[in-house]
């Protein structure tokens, strides 16, 4: 059985983020259009399939780690914060963003909350195994399509 540690994580990332694009209980609010993802970054972001693309990342960190709280998920996609000329600091993601994340993923019946956090549900854990299923599939087409020399 394949799961998710079975395959890359960038890829498998980015093909949980087109299929929730097509889910109508993930979508992307009108207030996150020019909305900076934390104090560490300067810009918004520049991938028009970003709140997907956040929302596939945070069901992972849930599958892998949970049950999860929004304080340890902005620890996670948080960083460093420039300052000018003084040292550079930590700095935690947006918790709207995550929050809101989270409750769509709940209302896609993908999380479930308890009183320690945010945890994966069966039909979530079976969405991303399946997903990683099909991603570990198209990696072996390739790989032997492409011949495998050296």
């Amino acid at each position: 059985m394949t799961t998710v540690y079975d395959v890359p994580p960038d890829k498998l990332v980015e093909v949980v983020g087109a299929k929730l694009k097509k889910n109508r209980a993930i979508t992307l609010k009108k207030w996150c259009v020019n909305l900076k993802k934390g104090v560490n970054t300067e810009l918004p972001p520049q991938n028009e399939d970003w709140w997907w693309v956040r929302s596939a990342s945070v069901l992972r960190q849930i599958y892998l780690h949970g049950p999860v709280g929004v304080a340890r998920l902005r620890t996670r996609y948080g960083g460093k914060v420039r300052r000018g000329a003084r040292k550079s600091r930590f700095g935690k993601a947006s918790g709207k963003i995550i929050r809101e994340v989270l409750s769509q993923l709940e209302r896609a019946g993908y999380v479930t909350n308890t009183k320690r956090g945010r945890k994966i549900s069966p039909e979530g854990q079976k969405f991303l195994d399946n997903t990683a299923h099909e991603l570990k599939l198209k990696i072996k087409q390739g790989e032997s399509k492409s011949g495998g020399g050296v």
